[in-house]
């Protein structure tokens, strides 16, 4: 089984990074789970898409998520909401419309996250409901992570050290990988 984790920030010391590299660490036997990319996605401009198609790096994430059998979306919240950049980045794979099926739809996709504040990622988490109910994805709600205080959670490498945090995101994956076998696209 292969699944995508796509970490929704950019920064070279992103907690949501740090938790997608603790969760390939943590996968069941015969789960990969391989770490996709949002750098390198241009803001969308409509104009852009039909004057110059899509981007590359558009190209090679919306192929490496329709190979897979799960989305992991490894979500920072940002002013009680989602990252501009990561939506950016799931609006440019919705491109064109007619491939929405092909890269998101009946697609489990699981949300996850890791915050510096005292709610983890809630509010993010939530947010992403509507863009994935219109987007035809299959989001699983077998479990809920959010590692609240995260700069006690790793350690300066980026290392999870926390071992409840350790426990309930390999028992997240656990639980995901499951969800991904019983369920048939």
């Amino acid at each position: 089984m292969r699944l995508v984790g796509l970490s929704g920030s950019l920064r070279a010391a992103s907690y949501n990074t740090a938790l997608l590299r603790a969760a390939q660490g943590l996968t069941p036997d015969g789960v990969e789970l391989i770490e996709g990319s949002i750098r390198g996605i241009p803001l969308y401009d409509g104009d852009v898409e039909r004057d110059q198609g899509l981007p590359k790096a558009v190209v090679a994430l919306k192929n490496l998520i329709a190979d897979s059998d799960g989305l992991l979306l490894f979500t920072p919240e940002y002013n009680n909401g989602i990252p501009g950049v990561f939506k950016n980045a799931i609006d440019w794979l919705s491109r064109p419309a007619s491939d929405i099926e092909r890269v998101f739809g009946g697609r489990p996709i699981a949300v996850l996250g890791a915050s510096p504040g005292p709610f983890g990622t809630l509010m993010s988490q939530a947010a992403w409901l509507p863009v994935l109910r219109t987007l035809g994805a299959a989001p699983w709600f077998g479990a809920r992570l959010q590692i609240p205080h995260a700069g006690s959670a790793f350690d300066a490498e980026g290392q999870l050290i926390d071992e409840n945090a350790h426990r309930r995101l390999r028992r997240f994956i656990t639980g995901f990988a499951e969800h991904c076998r019983s369920t048939s696209r």
